[in-house]
């Protein structure tokens, strides 16, 4: 329910905020009871955030609308080519070309192919940068020119957050450092361009962001987090807008062997395109993706004021750690399930709200089962009008890139009323009995959707986003 900006006026009470953003905690409780009782986090925790608004001595939180799309994908270079192919179940996953496979037990991936760099790169930056510095890149410029968001008006107003898992672990790896004398030989750019925190200082510093700059490293939620903490920044009113996302580059002789030995990676070699099935009961492991996901982000009444096509709002997050194991989730996605419980919470949703959820849906034994568990627990008899998919089917899993490009999944499902599919699903697994919107995409009305995001370390993202119609 709206509040009238009357109910949370505090300037009388608390003089000292006039003009700055704070962050009311507990020791304000007495406070929050005179707010009309307006409860953002449920009683998980007050953090009561509230910025100045044009009226003197009103505060209020601000609402966040998604205005530009970009990606790079292995089923599409653009957000129009790979999201069509979302819709149809074309997947991008193929044999690996990047180098030679023959050595290895996992000998598929979802590569990107064919990138055209030179709307936002010289020749000679796409010959310096590092694979994932590129596809945030190009990705950004097309988020932007989606936007058509001016940052030049006021650059300190406007921040990047890219996140990112395992940043330039090929040129790490293939590095010879030391020529036959024992000398250093490295580039001066390896150090720089290696850093996974990089790719948002390239493309703030290519598009002129002076705002927030940071990256976010928790492993396949990295570029959920990314957006969730935008999302934060731009609400409490340290920015009017964000490019948020993730950026992944990890297709290499070493990314594969090391999932490898964790028995994680799919080996269905012979059929690529069918080797990544989420949820299905013959699912083997995950295929490795690559790629990047950015959304712009604004205030709403920023982006309003200047026209701008929006998307979707969003409106919650959840974040959570299991504290149980390093690449294990918790029994029944206790952590999973705290998170997306956080993420309608704070965004005031109710659970038969929701029509639509892009599951982390990993294609594994584990991820999956412990998924549909936390869902089902969670969404009780609310599930019954809830289509879940998982769009890995297609992509495969993009690591710290994933959970942006299915942000951006999740927005398109909101805009066009339509659930993409969950492709290769063929034999129903009695641990897994969701409605998996099966290899076809289905037309419905989708009021709110939420993506998750789960990584190793027991690191948890979910966003919650809603249409703004």
């Amino acid at each position: 329910m709206e509040k009238d900006s009357s109910q949370i006026c505090l300037f009388d009470q608390i003089k000292s905020l006039q003009g700055l953003p704070r962050f009311f905690t507990k020791d304000l409780s007495a406070l929050y009871q005179r707010t009309n009782g307006i409860d953002y986090c449920s009683g998980i925790v007050f953090n009561f955030s509230c910025i100045p608004c044009h009226a003197a001595g009103v505060f209020t939180l601000r609402r966040v609308v998604i205005t530009g799309l970009g990606m790079v994908a292995p089923n599409g270079n653009n957000v129009a080519t790979a999201w069509g192919a979302a819709l149809a179940g074309q997947s991008g996953i193929a044999r690996i070309s990047l180098f030679d496979p023959s050595p290895h037990k996992v000998q598929i991936a979802g590569e990107v192919k064919n990138l055209d760099v030179s709307a936002c790169l010289s020749p000679e930056e796409d010959k310096v940068l590092t694979r994932f510095i590129r596809f945030a890149t190009v990705a950004a410029h097309e988020a932007l020119q989606d936007s058509g968001l001016e940052i030049a008006e006021d650059p300190h107003r406007f921040g990047c957050i890219i996140g990112v898992g395992m940043g330039s672990i090929n040129d790490i790896a293939r590095s010879s450092w030391l020529d036959d004398q024992g000398s250093p030989t490295l580039s001066a750019d390896f150090i720089p361009f290696s850093m996974q925190n990089m790719a948002a200082g390239f493309v703030a510093n290519r598009f002129g962001f002076r705002g927030p700059c940071f990256c976010k490293t928790t492993a396949c939620a990295s570029g959920t987090h990314a957006v969730g903490e935008a999302f934060r920044l731009i609400r409490d009113g340290i920015v009017d807008g964000m490019l948020a996302g993730g950026a992944e580059g990890g297709i290499t002789p070493l990314g594969i062997a090391s999932f490898g030995a964790l028995r994680a990676l799919s080996t269905h070699n012979q059929s690529p395109t069918e080797a990544s099935r989420p949820f299905d009961r013959d699912r083997d492991g995950f295929v490795m993706g690559e790629g990047s996901g950015m959304l712009v982000m604004e205030e709403l009444s920023h982006a309003q004021n200047r026209g701008a096509k929006i998307y979707a709002e969003l409106l919650g997050y959840g974040l959570s750690g299991d504290g149980f194991h390093i690449t294990s989730p918790q029994e029944r996605g206790a952590g999973g399930r705290r998170c997306m419980q956080m993420a309608l919470e704070t965004g005031r949703i109710a659970r038969d709200e929701v029509d639509y959820i892009n599951a982390h849906g990993t294609s594994t034994l584990m991820n999956d089962q412990y998924e549909s568990e936390a869902i089902a627990d969670l969404f009780g008899n609310a599930i019954k009008g809830i289509s879940v998919s998982s769009t890995k089917g297609v992509t495969g899993h993009c690591m710290g890139a994933a959970g942006a490009i299915e942000a951006i999944f999740s927005a398109l499902a909101i805009y066009h009323n339509v659930v993409p599919p969950t492709i290769n699903y063929r034999s129903p697994d009695p641990l897994c009995p969701l409605d998996y919107t099966p290899n076809e995409a289905r037309q419905r009305r989708v009021r709110v959707a939420i993506s998750n995001s789960f990584g190793f370390g027991g690191t948890n993202a979910t966003i919650a986003l809603r249409g703004m119609n």
